[in-house]
């Protein structure tokens, strides 16, 4: 388990239990009790840290190494059912945004979403999960499809951003993502978003537009990152975390401000303390959330869709 800069007082504990239970193991000497006080103190650790997390230590914990990606949450989700589909019919297919049809139970869902890499070589395939226009025009090619059928739509965002290089400008990045904005906004089925980590930019927003829009309680979601709006601010990235508490990007925050549908609850520390706790969660949010909007007719889903986004942002003086 890997550990980030706050959480070095958990790390202690655990390493102190863990030779503590070696002990008890290899030795006649009774240290149970010792285990047990120990144990105590590391879950009493755990709860004060996490409960009084900053925006910057959240934004820490949805870049967590260790943290589930988007194909770990389909494979849970589907199994052997996931069939991937690949390219835009246009340039080539873009390995950052997957996509493609898997079951959860009987029902067909329409997967899309960005994929990161786990060590140096699968980021550099996965372009660290930030996707060329040819990757929104992937997803926008299978949403297409799944309106065809009548397959619902999830996507997962989880991206540090859309790809800025110069290639992907010339090949129309901003089109890219304002058309899908544009189409999401009026597809013929129901999309539930999910963001699941990094939710950054117009990147996120390329397939973010949702009937209904979750966030999982430690990830993020704003127009620019915390570094990038401080070296913007402050010429510096110095001040990332002051940043990171002003674009109030937080689950909570973005509640709040009703920018999202609801918050999905992780276990204790994140996402990547209880893999599989998470997967059934968000197995149960998906499933319940289909099981309403499927209540209504799509054109009623078209119009609540539209006025929801439509209200975002108005306030009285």
């Amino acid at each position: 388990m890997e550990y980030l800069d706050f959480e070095l007082p958990i790390k202690e504990l655990a390493e102190q239990l863990d030779k503590c239970t070696i002990i008890g193991h290899e030795s006649d000497v009774d240290v149970s009790e010792t285990c047990k006080n120990i144990e105590k103190k590391l879950e009493d650790t755990k709860k004060e840290i996490y409960k009084n997390l900053t925006a910057w230590q959240r934004v820490q914990l949805s870049r967590h190494p260790n943290r589930p990606y988007t194909l770990d949450y389909i494979k849970a989700l589907c199994g052997d059912t996931f069939q991937e589909l690949f390219g835009d019919r246009g340039v080539k297919d873009d390995k950052a945004m997957i996509g493609g049809m898997g079951k959860i139970g009987d029902q067909t869902f329409m997967f899309i979403g960005q994929q990161k890499g786990t060590n140096t070589k699968t980021r550099q395939y996965r372009n660290f999960g930030m996707a060329n226009p040819e990757g929104y025009r992937k997803a926008l090619r299978l949403m297409k499809m799944a309106e065809k059928f009548g397959i619902p739509v999830v996507t997962l965002v989880d991206t540090p951003g859309a790809y800025p290089g110069l290639e992907a400008e010339e090949r129309g990045q901003g089109e890219a993502i304002a058309r899908n904005i544009l189409e999401m906004f009026r597809l013929k089925t129901q999309i539930i978003t999910i963001i699941i980590g990094e939710g950054a930019s117009g990147g996120a927003l390329g397939i973010g537009v949702g009937d209904r829009v979750y966030m999982l309680e430690n990830t993020w979601y704003s127009v620019i990152s915390p570094e990038s709006c401080s070296s913007i601010l402050w010429r510096s990235w110095e001040f990332k975390e002051r940043a990171a508490d002003a674009l109030k990007l937080t689950s909570i925050d973005m509640k709040k401000n009703k920018l999202i549908d609801g918050i999905i609850p992780e276990p204790l520390g994140g996402a990547h303390y209880d893999k599989e706790t998470t997967f059934e969660t968000v197995k149960k949010y998906i499933v319940s959330t289909f099981e309403e909007l499927n209540k209504k007719s799509i054109e009623k889903l078209i119009d609540e869709r539209m006025d929801k986004y439509s209200h975002m942002g108005e306030y009285k003086d």
